[in-house]
């Protein structure tokens, strides 16, 4: 008999001799399959699987302390009780010492689809009960949003889990301007869950409805064909300037609705002013962007024309100076007098994940209480090189002035910063800092071979759980559809084992093991749903579901004193003094076009490292379908013909590509889906540096291209979205990868640490 899951990529179900899964089939009714799910079964018992707890060898002779050999050394097996022992005792050394300040906990939320077995809650969970840690704040993904919208529009996630609904789109927009396009492959992941993929249906609909679409994106299918859309191509981060082009035309020639700007919006007489005294008309703009003038202020007055939805892709903001183009969505929306209007206004992040637009459920799900962490101090997400490269240091991020933790222990658990992270070989360089890292994890990734202490963790279809995604309205029982692999454990049981070592137990567990956890978490929060035995027999229950016919800001614009925005002023911010009370040169006080740093010539191309087709971020990247995207195990590199005809390259040769702060090995493929002069390299390959140069990927991982720069003084956001780069064929024997294979582990008779614990 099949048996359903769920995972952030979509469901599936499966059949099971308790140790492997068969018969993998997409749920059934699931209008887009993902072809995602068939990584789940593939890369389950895949050699890369970590079977046991394993120490460091230098770790276990000599004690904790920053070590060049992280990444290098080899690993010792260790029984479980010998693991739980030795760590236990360096948390209670650290936290004795120097206390909760000095330990950070790492996560980044997409290890499980699972309510209860969410990495991010468990790892906080359990540092909030030795004493606390050192978080990070927001995200890779919008992180600069997250900065920036709350001065400006409002809460980031309100904005964008508050996006106007398809429904509305269809029925009254006569046009989308898509920055950064609207991606299938990104809509197709959610946090928590897909039950059912609709983006091709949607744009479908939309095309059939009428609705026209301009997709401005260097990459022609950043917007699938079923949209029938415009392609416009810019040059990679010059979107700011096509946007400032496209308010000088509604400025000058007087197409704005200024009813709208005076009531519902301050600043815009000094964004506009300054617009005009720079000169950021159409002619400036081509010049820039390579979009010919013309058709800029064509589109300026397509837009004025009829009811328009300004749409801007989170990769936008994932740049260096990445708040300008954003904001400047919001500006051009203001400018047309429609935000709060069925169909028009702002969207942020369509395309980006699979639920902007969709209904989803209108009651939050229940989560597992994470306690209260006494330690203040944090780090923006993207950040951590800096901070273990230079505790001690000042900084500003957002109108504060920080200065960076003294970390002695890094304890990660879900997600791998070596696949989010630009300039590996720096972020390798700051994994030596620590004292002591561990990692949870079920597979030997780039984060756990830099690790001293490595714990199995299951992966989903081995515990038992319940989850729903962001746009459904169902929550699904998952429960483990085989046995662990190995000795793998649930993150739970090894952290309540390890409570138990440092006398908290009982404040960690409150005397549950995970069933209780699961069955106490949805009664008390089940309503009028069935009791949860029943619940989790059935497999699935409906929940209510939020308005379909929702329009961001409509509260807003019906009344603006009655429900004002939660900014400084209540209103939308063209101009805000509170950024630029700042006095950031990067991010001034209303949005502006910042010159580029001067274009290298020993590296012409423009490279966009977005998120990949085949897998989640890195996860699964041994899976088979993952897999099968490659050439000769490289990643796959998109180019035009014309660039690779130039550089003597044909489909299939693997390259290398060479950036600012490093080089990787991929393979070559020919698309005119992009402009010339623009490649594309998916994230997500497993980083696997030379053990000579860790700035040299031989598998394909774009981010050791990248310097570690962030967006902005404001934001201090990912800047991971594109680079430059030149490219040339690779000379001689493909080097062997050994990200397929487990690190080395020595079976030498294990000796006490030098030091105390």
């Amino acid at each position: 008999m099949s048996r359903p899951h769920l995972t952030h990529w979509g469901a599936f179900q499966a059949k099971s001799d308790g140790v492997r899964l068969s018969e993998v089939q997409p749920f059934p009714e699931d209008p887009e399959p993902n072809e995602l799910i068939h990584n789940v079964a593939s890369a389950q018992h895949h050699p890369t699987r970590v079977d046991r707890p394993y120490v460091r060898a230098g770790w276990l002779h000599n004690g904790p302390g920053p070590s060049k050999d992280r990444g290098h050394e080899p690993f010792v097996p260790l029984e479980w009780d010998r693991a739980e022992e030795l760590l236990g005792a360096e948390l209670r050394r650290v936290y004795g010492q120097y206390g909760g300040k000095a330990v950070f906990g790492g996560s980044y939320g997409w290890g499980s689809a699972g309510r209860f077995h969410h990495a991010q809650s468990q790892v906080h969970r359990f540092l909030n009960t030795l004493g606390g840690y050192v978080r990070s704040l927001g995200t890779y993904s919008y992180g600069t949003s997250e900065a920036l919208l709350p001065h400006i529009l409002g809460d980031a996630w309100a904005i964008i889990r508050g996006s106007t609904a398809w429904e509305q789109v269809e029925r009254h927009t006569d046009l989308i301007v898509a920055f950064g396009g609207i991606s299938a492959k990104n809509a197709t992941m959610s946090s928590g869950g897909v039950a059912r993929h609709r983006i091709r249906g949607r744009l479908s609909q939309l095309r059939a409805s009428g609705t026209r679409i301009v997709s401005v994106s260097p990459i022609a299918d950043d917007t699938p064909a079923e949209a029938g859309a415009e392609w416009l191509a810019p040059r990679p981060g010059t979107d700011a300037a096509l946007m400032l082009a496209l308010a000088h035309v509604l400025i000058t020639e007087e197409l704005t609705d200024r009813a709208f700007l005076d009531r519902y919006t301050v600043g815009f007489d000094k964004f506009a002013a300054d617009v005009l005294a720079h000169g950021r008309a159409p002619e400036w703009a081509a010049e820039v962007t390579g979009v010919p003038a013309e058709r800029i202020h064509r589109l300026a007055r397509e837009m004025a024309a009829g009811r328009t939805m300004i749409s801007v892709s989170w990769s936008l903001q994932r740049a260096r100076f990445g708040e300008q183009p954003l904001w400047l969505g919001v500006v051009l929306a203001a400018m047309l007098g429609q935000i709060g209007l069925p169909g028009g206004g702002f969207g942020h992040g369509y395309g980006s994940s699979a639920y902007p637009g969709e209904g989803g459920s209108a009651i939050s799900l229940p989560a597992l209480p994470q306690g209260h962490n006494p330690v203040r101090e944090f780090i923006p997400v993207a950040r951590i090189s800096d901070m273990l490269l230079n505790p001690g240091a000042p900084y500003d991020f957002n109108g504060q002035r920080l200065s960076y933790p003294d970390i002695r222990l890094v304890y990660w658990c879900g997600g791998n910063p070596f696949h989010h992270h630009q300039d590996l070989a720096r972020l390798r360089e700051a994994f030596t800092r620590p004292e002591t890292v561990v990692v949870h994890d079920p597979f030997w990734t780039a984060t756990a071979r830099h690790a001293d202490f490595v714990l199995p963790s299951t992966m989903t279809v081995e515990r038992d759980d319940f989850g729903m995604g962001n746009a459904d309205a169902e929550l699904w029982a998952m429960p483990a559809l085989t046995a662990p692999h190995a000795q793998a454990r649930d993150d739970y049981a090894i952290f309540a084992a390890l409570a138990a070592r440092f006398g908290v137990e009982r404040e960690f567990t409150e005397g549950r093991d995970a069933r209780a956890w699961l069955e106490h978490l949805y009664s008390s929060w089940r309503r009028d749903l069935p009791d949860f035995e029943t619940f989790f027999a059935t497999g699935v229950a409906e929940l209510p579901m939020r308005p379909q016919d929702q329009v961001l800001l409509a509260d807003f614009r019906a009344d603006p004193e009655a429900a004002p925005l939660p900014t400084p002023s209540g209103r939308i911010e063209i101009h805000s003094s509170t950024i630029e009370s700042f006095g950031y040169e990067d991010c001034p006080g209303h949005p502006v076009w910042l010159e580029p740093d001067p274009e290298p010539a020993d590296r012409p191309l423009y490279l966009l490292a977005n998120q990949p087709k085949s897998r989640l971020h890195s996860q699964h990247d041994v899976g088979a379908h993952s897999r099968a995207t490659k050439h000769r195990d490289r990643e796959p590199l998109r180019m035009h013909p014309a660039d690779a005809a130039g550089r003597g390259l044909t489909d299939g040769d693997i390259a290398l590509v060479r950036g600012e702060r490093g080089s990787c090995l991929a393979a070559v493929r020919l698309s005119d889906a992009l402009r010339p002069g623009v490649v594309q390299l998916s994230t997500g390959a497993w980083y696997d540096p030379d053990p000579q140069n860790p700035a040299f990927c031989r598998h394909g991982n774009p981010n050791v291209l990248f310097a570690d720069v962030p967006t902005s003084t404001l934001a201090q956001g990912c800047a991971g979205a594109h680079t430059r780069v030149e490219i040339t064929r690779h000379e001689g024997a493909v080097p062997p990868l050994s990200v397929l294979t487990p690190p080395a582990s020595s079976d030498a008779k294990e000796a006490e640490p030098a030091s105390e614990l």
